[in-house]
């Protein structure tokens, strides 16, 4: 049962809820919508079209004939991020459908306006975050079925056909093998508060069984991406405006700001839950990569952020079994980091099979075929938020083993 739907709430429902999470989804958006309102079919019907739309050349003819709606009509939180969604993808089309030699440096007034007042409604920013491309972006095929990646498919799609279905759904499977550990932090904080040390052992064994659970729901990103599909194709549209070098000065939001502004593009490091177990753990990061992780809040659901923040401000959990005889919380604490570092090892060879070696791949291509050859290059070493990806993510997992408790 979600949060909010039943008269007999638990305290860990009730806690959850406050950041709108719930117990059966965690960050994932419990039932995302798949039509807006009739008013807005100009934007579902582009929506829904975008890959032949991007593919064929048409979609920013397409878009300038758009025409200019109001959001006021919207209404609740799934009718705004479906709309967010929506906007996001058909932006994100808009400046990389000529790749990243043919960018563009002005969103036309027709996009940029109702993208930046939904984005204000929720407290996003205006570009394609994980809360779009995965948290919000998916639905069951049987509405009765499991939530299994054959029961699952996309609400909006771009260029990639079942190398972004599989991308975006066995990111949601990671998201979604999370949720116990989710609820093992509440639990476990909870535990902190009441001195209940049989209930903090059992909730850490939880959180270093979802992590490790997440890990396996990893590795099938081998079984439906394809590298060479992902580094060409897809990784572009993932693409910011802010430390990429195919947009050094950032993108004018037209009718919005006569300025330009810079966003980051998706990015794994805007999944809340990392953020929760690093902040439960107490894991610090180096000072560079822990600046990279913060600014990426800001492209969490504001909620969200809010639930991770509050972590921060909880009774220490390490220093809290520093001060306890009981050792088995040590070796339970010590599984759980153990854990997290091994996940963020086996991110590592996720990303070197499908960037660092898809991209020497495709420089190789561009060197045989000259002028021919399309494969992106602006970002052969930086990640779609501007990072640069394997220092980073070695940097982070080695950070976190140091999290140890030592004996």
């Amino acid at each position: 049962m979600e949060a909010g739907e039943g008269k007999e709430e638990t305290p860990l429902a009730l806690a959850l809820s406050r950041f709108q999470l719930s117990e059966e989804f965690g960050f994932l958006l419990p039932r995302p919508l798949t039509e807006l309102p009739a008013p807005y079919s100009p934007w579902m019907e582009i929506a829904h079209d975008l890959p032949q739309l991007i593919t064929s050349h048409q979609l920013r003819s397409r878009v300038l004939q758009m025409p200019q709606l109001r959001t006021q009509q919207l209404q609740g939180r799934e009718e705004l991020h479906l709309a967010h969604l929506v906007l996001s993808f058909i932006t994100m089309g808009y400046l990389w459908q000529e790749g990243e030699e043919g960018t563009v440096k002005v969103l036309p007034q027709n996009l940029a306006v109702p993208f930046w007042e939904v984005s204000q409604a929720l407290g996003l920013p205006p570009i394609l975050s994980h809360a779009d491309f995965v948290l919000a972006n998916w639905r069951r095929k049987n509405p009765n079925g499991p939530l299994e990646i054959e029961n699952l498919d996309t609400i909006i799609s771009l260029p990639g056909g079942e190398s972004l279905r599989g991308f975006i759904l066995v990111t949601l499977l990671v998201e979604k093998a999370a949720v116990p550990g989710i609820k093992a932090i509440v639990q476990a904080i909870r535990a902190i508060l009441q001195l209940d040390e049989e209930t903090l052992h059992e909730a850490l064994q939880e959180l270093a069984e979802a992590i490790g659970n997440m890990s396996k729901a990893l590795t099938r990103m081998h079984d439906y991406v394809d590298p060479a599909v992902f580094y060409t194709v897809i990784r572009i549209f993932l693409s910011g405006w802010k430390d990429n070098p195919a947009m050094p000065d950032g993108l004018i939001y037209e009718g919005v700001c006569a300025q330009p502004m810079a966003f980051s593009g998706g990015s794994a490091a805007q999944s809340s839950v990392l953020h929760a177990f690093d902040e439960l753990l107490g894991i610090h990061h180096s000072p560079e990569s822990s600046a990279f992780l913060h600014r990426m809040r800001d492209y969490m659901p504001p909620p969200h952020r809010a639930f991770v923040e509050e972590i921060h401000r909880a009774p220490s959990l390490k220093q809290h079994i520093l001060s306890c005889p009981d050792p088995r919380l040590r070796v339970a604490f010590n599984r759980c980091v153990s854990a997290l570092a091994d996940l963020r090892s086996y991110h590592i060879t996720i990303v070197t099979k499908y960037i660092t070696i898809a991209a020497a791949k495709a420089k190789a291509e561009r060197a045989d075929l000259g002028d021919r050859a399309k494969a992106p290059s602006a970002l052969e070493t930086k990640g779609t938020g501007g990072s640069h990806i394997l220092s980073f993510l070695k940097s982070v997992r080695d950070t976190t083993r140091e999290g140890m408790i030592r004996a």
